[in-house]
C-alpha cells in the first residue's frame, strides 16, 4: 500500500490521454494499434511514478515540514532514499525495454524520452522553481502524452483538438497553483512566491475561457454541428470544476478534485458516452 501510495498510481488517469487520439479519430482500434498504445500507456505510467520518486527523493527534507506531504511514506521514512531511487531507475530502464521489445517506432521513444527529459528538469534540477516555466512544463507534459498516442499509431490529430488540450491542460496547472497559493500560502512552494496576487486565478480563468471557445470551434470547424451538443457539458464541467478550486480547503490536485466530486465525474462520463455515440454509434 505505501509504495501504491508514493508511485501516485491514482494519477495515471492522466496517462489515459495516450488513447485521445485514437479515441477522436473515430476509425477504431485493431489489436496490433490497441496493443502498441496499451505499451505506450504502460510506459508513461512507469515513467510518471519514476519523475514522481525523483522529485520526493529531492524534496524529502522539504516535504517532512509540509502539512499535507509529511505522510507521504518516503518523508515518514516507510520507504527508504535508496529503495527509492533503486526503483526509479528500475521503472525508467523497464519502460524503455518494454518499447524495443514491441519495437515502439522511434519518434514515440523520442516523445517518451522528451517527457522524461523535462519533468528531470522540472524535478530535480530546479525548473519547478521559474515562474512560468514551471506551468509550461506541466502543460507540455500532457500534450506529449497525446502526441504519443497519435505517432505511435499515425494518426494526425487535429490542430482545433491541440488548442483545446493545450488550453486546458493549462486552465488546470493554473488552477492547482492557485490554489496551493490560496490555501497553502507561498512557502511550502517556493515559485508561489513569484506570482503576484490574483494573477493565478486570471490565467486560471483566461484558460478555461480560451478552452471552450477552441472546443466550440473544433466541434464547428472540424464536426457536424450535432457536437454542439457536447458543448453545454463541457462548459458545465468546466464551471464545476472552478466551484470545487474555491473551496478553501482543495489544494487543486486535479486528480483529487476529479475523484472526490461525484457530481464533475457523472458530468465527464455523460459527455464521453455523448461523444462515444456520435463518433462510433451515429458516425455524424
Amino acid at each position: 500500500m505505501k509504495w501504491i501510495k508514493e508511485l501516485r498510481v491514482t494519477h495515471y488517469l492522466k496517462n489515459a490521454l495516450v488513447f485521445v487520439p485514437v479515441f477522436f479519430s473515430g476509425s477504431g482500434m485493431s489489436f496490433a494499434c490497441l496493443k502498441t498504445i496499451l505499451i505506450s500507456f504502460i510506459c508513461f505510467c512507469m515513467g510518471a511514478s519514476a519523475i514522481y520518486l525523483m522529485n520526493d527523493i529531492k524534496d524529502v527534507e522539504k516535504d517532512r515540514m509540509h502539512p499535507v506531504k509529511r505522510y507521504r511514506p518516503l518523508a515518514t521514512g516507510e520507504i527508504s532514499v535508496y529503495a527509492a531511487r533503486c526503483v526509479s531507475i528500475g521503472l525508467v530502464v523497464f519502460a524503455f525495454l518494454l518499447l524495443f521489445l514491441f519495437r515502439i517506432e522511434i519518434n514515440g521513444i523520442a516523445v517518451f524520452s522528451f517527457y522524461l527529459l523535462i519533468n528531470y528538469l522540472y524535478s530535480v534540477r530546479g525548473w519547478k522553481h521559474v515562474p512560468l516555466i514551471d506551468v509550461s512544463i506541466l502543460v507540455l507534459g500532457f500534450y506529449l502524452r497525446v502526441l504519443m498516442g497519435a505517432v505511435v499509431v499515425h494518426i494526425e490529430i487535429s490542430p482545433w483538438l491541440s488548442l483545446v488540450i493545450i488550453t486546458g491542460a493549462g486552465f488546470l496547472a493554473f488552477g492547482k497553483r492557485r490554489n496551493e497559493q490560496k490555501v497553502m500560502g507561498d512557502e511550502t512552494r517556493k515559485v508561489l512566491r513569484a506570482y503576484p496576487a490574483g494573477f493565478l486565478d486570471k490565467a486560471m480563468y483566461a484558460c478555461m475561457v480560451m478552452t471552450n471557445i477552441f472546443f466550440a470551434l473544433w466541434c464547428v470547424l472540424e464536426k457536424t454541428k450535432y457536437y454542439l451538443l457536447l458543448f453545454p457539458l463541457v462548459m458545465l464541467l468546466c464551471l464545476r470544476y472552478c466551484m470545487d478550486l474555491e473551496q478553501e480547503q482543495n489544494q487543486g490536485d486535479p486528480m483529487d478534485v476529479i475523484l472526490e466530486d461525484k457530481v464533475l465525474f457523472a458530468i465527464g462520463a455523460s459527455a464521453g458516452v455523448i461523444m462515444l455515440c456520435l463518433l462510433y454509434i451515429l458516425r455524424v
